[in-house]
């Protein structure tokens, strides 16, 4: 029956991982540390398996620990790392477009709430209610913290409001959520 579950767990984060990395990624805007949230993650996922998935849908549910493992490592002021020299090469290569760049630079600078809200409901196309099932807080909250996230990206990342281009994002990226 272990053998069982585990061989389950195991199926389920070898699918997951790099969706998890991802949202990490977008949380933490760093890929070392989006790692670390997700193996963290994983992890408690793992000693909670028989809860996830009686919880009925695993990926929501790890989803939300993913969220509360961000707030829980990097609750506290995170300290600037100067690394004299040159670093090694990784092997793990994250290319995107200047625009985007841009805008996870813009995302960075966003209060952890509010880049969580930008996240879900843009970039995972999740619903206001279940941005706020994630988060555990209400529709309304989800809604103010969008609107004011939204603001602050479109004037980060050039745009007017009225929306019209001042550099060479598009529009639909901020707004639509097609970061």
């Amino acid at each position: 029956m272990a053998g069982t579950a585990d061989e389950d767990f195991r199926e389920f984060m070898r699918g997951r991982w790099p969706a998890m990395v991802r949202l990490a990624y977008a949380l933490t805007g760093d890929l070392g540390h989006a790692e670390d949230v997700a193996q963290a993650a994983f992890a408690r996922a793992y000693a909670a398996w028989a809860r996830v998935t009686r919880a009925g849908d695993p990926e929501a549910y790890l989803r939300r620990i993913v969220v509360n493992e961000n707030h829980r490592l990097f609750r506290k002021r995170r300290v600037a790392e100067d690394l004299p020299g040159e670093l090694p090469d990784s092997g793990v290569t994250v290319y995107m477009p200047d625009p985007h760049m841009e805008l996870l630079a813009a995302l960075r600078r966003l209060g952890p709430r509010q880049r969580a809200v930008i996240v879900l409901r843009y970039w995972l196309d999740m619903s206001e209610a279940e941005t706020a099932a994630t988060l555990g807080c209400t529709v309304g909250t989800v809604k103010s913290q969008a609107s004011r996230a939204l603001a602050t990206l479109r004037k980060d990342c050039g745009l007017d409001a009225a929306g019209r281009q001042d550099s060479y994002l598009q529009r639909s990226d901020v707004v639509e959520g097609r970061l």
